[in-house]
């Protein structure tokens, strides 16, 4: 009779990363928002960390966790969520965040123990939460990552994604979705356009550009049939609160002409957070970025954000095709939303309907 060893193959085949990877780095809990950079660590029996100095953002570091709060999990490079327990030791990165619903955080100014603030692995300091909103896992950083030469890691170390100050010269139409704020039905409703897309026909790429580092979003374009899809991670930022309207512009575009290589049909992008956001409002605002956009589907949570939302990407010059997200999850406020907009409000699992996604892109391929 065989063993059960003999039936399962070497770790070394089944997980081909780990054996290469220092034994302390193989044994953390590595994060989506660091998944380009590890490769970057040399191989060997110890793992090399950095001196420590007064952390920016992006830099990645190993952290041990010393308690517990709100978030109980981190999410690997593959999307699991793998669950956390005080102890752990950890592979993040440090990063501001903007979350109305969750933690306003900033990177730290220094090297002492400090916050897990969001589950795609992103270390910060709180500085102000939602009502209710439990409070953040506490973690204890242990030394930044270092490459072969010593010198420490930041995500944009491995970012596949290169920005750039200038759009591409060529691109198929971009259609935009942004909403009143967070948890407006973004996601879901940029993953229903690319669904509603793929299902007539037409080969759709899509990237998310703003935002705090988290695979979930990503996932969910891919899965409605988005291909490629990327994210602002993919360009070497854990998140883009507090990047420069500068750095913001070109991680768009770099992202556009990444995925526009590809000779998609047509371009779904997704912007973080509400309008009111200082970093979507900037970006939105650039005439260059503007340029490249036929169209912009809304997402709302109710009839006034519809309106007020509708009134200011016009001031900005932008052509909004329709009104979408929670709002119209209620017959009677999607009622609402009709009668103060004079563009279409489309419930957001219509947009899954190839007839109705098509005939918003075809318009906005038109007006462009």
């Amino acid at each position: 009779m065989t063993s059960f060893a003999e039936h399962v193959a070497p770790a070394a085949e089944l997980f081909p990363g780990a054996a290469s990877w220092p034994g302390r780095l193989g044994a953390a809990k590595t994060s989506y928002i660091t998944r380009h950079v590890i490769d970057l660590v040399p191989a060997g029996d110890e793992l090399l960390l950095a001196p420590a100095t007064i952390p920016s953002a992006g830099d990645v570091i190993l952290a041990r966790v010393e308690s517990i709060g709100a978030h109980d999990w981190i999410e690997r490079p593959d999307g699991r969520k793998a669950r956390l327990f005080a102890g752990d030791e950890i592979v993040v990165a440090y990063g501001a965040r903007y979350a109305t619903d969750a933690y306003e955080a900033v990177v730290p100014d220094d090297f002492g123990p400090c916050d897990l603030v969001a589950a795609g692995g992103m270390a910060g300091r709180v500085v102000g939460a939602y009502t209710g909103f439990a409070a953040p896992t506490r973690i204890v950083p242990i030394g930044q990552l270092a490459g072969r030469d010593g010198s420490g890691l930041t995500v944009r170390d491995g970012a596949p994604i290169v920005p750039s100050p200038v759009p591409p010269p060529v691109h198929p139409p971009v259609v935009a979705v942004v909403g009143t704020s967070m948890n407006a039905g973004k996601t879901t409703s940029a993953a229903s356009l690319v669904r509603g897309m793929t299902r007539a026909g037409r080969r759709v790429a899509a990237a998310k550009v703003t935002g705090t580092g988290a695979g979930n979003d990503r996932w969910h374009l891919i899965d409605a049939g988005g291909a490629p899809v990327l994210d602002f991670t993919d360009a070497g930022y854990p998140s883009t609160h507090l990047v420069s309207s500068d750095d913001l512009v070109a991680t768009y575009f770099g992202l556009l002409s990444a995925v526009s290589a590809a000779e998609p049909d047509m371009v779904v992008i997704e912007i973080a957070d509400g309008v009111a956001h200082i970093e979507t409002a900037r970006l939105l605002a650039e005439p260059a970025v503007r340029a490249t956009l036929s169209g912009v589907l809304f997402a709302a949570g109710d009839a006034l954000g519809a309106l007020s939302g509708v009134n200011l990407l016009r001031s900005w010059h932008l052509r909004v095709t329709a009104v979408t997200g929670m709002v119209t999850a209620s017959p009677l406020a999607a009622r609402e939303a009709a009668g103060l907009v004079d563009v279409p409000v489309v419930a957001t699992k219509d947009l899954m309907e190839p007839t109705i996604a098509a005939a918003l892109v075809t318009q906005d391929s038109e007006a462009a």
